[in-house]
This record gives C-alpha cells, sequence and structure tokens, in this order.
C-alpha cells in the first residue's frame, strides 16, 4: 500500500510501496502538481518500474514548464534501483 500525500511546503511524501497497483494513484497526486517539488522517499519501502515511471513522467512534465522533482531520503536500497535504471542522472537526489 502506498501512502502518498502533498503539504503546503512544495513536498510530496511517499510512505510504504509504490508499485504498479499504486500507480493511478501516484499519478493522480503528481499530476496535481507543478512548479519545483521535493519528494520525501524516507518512509517508502520499495519502488518497482511503475513507480520509476510515474516520477519520469511527472519529471518530463515539469521540465517543460521550467520546474522539477528533487527527491531526498532514500533509504539504500531505493537508491540502489534509481541508480541501476541510470535515474540519478535524470532526478537531483539527496
Amino acid at each position: 500500500m502506498l501512502d502518498i500525500t502533498r503539504d503546503d511546503q512544495s513536498t510530496v511524501h511517499l510512505k510504504g510501496r509504490m508499485d504498479a497497483s499504486q500507480a493511478d494513484t501516484a499519478h493522480e497526486v503528481m499530476d496535481g502538481i507543478d512548479g519545483t517539488w521535493t519528494v520525501d522517499f524516507s518512509g517508502l519501502e520499495y519502488i518497482s518500474s511503475a513507480g520509476l515511471k510515474v516520477l519520469l513522467a511527472t519529471q518530463q512534465r515539469l521540465w517543460e514548464d521550467g520546474g522539477e522533482l528533487l527527491l531526498t531520503g532514500m533509504t539504500p536500497h531505493v537508491k540502489m534501483v534509481f541508480e541501476l535504471a541510470g535515474f540519478d542522472s535524470v532526478f537531483k537526489i539527496s
């Protein structure tokens, strides 16, 4: 299960598992943001290729308008998934 929320500080918080069963929910939330947002991964245990696809589509959409996603708080496992997929060159990860 994925818990995905936005706050007033332009931060999206992820908790749980971001996989194919949660992709539609994640798309709904991410489609509602514009500009530059931070995505807090500190509560995320797992991300699948479907989750990566949601983030990549959001990043591409935001870039078109001069915004972007800034990723923070990744566990070593989740960060490794981004590195293996080559997404560490697409996103700013801290």
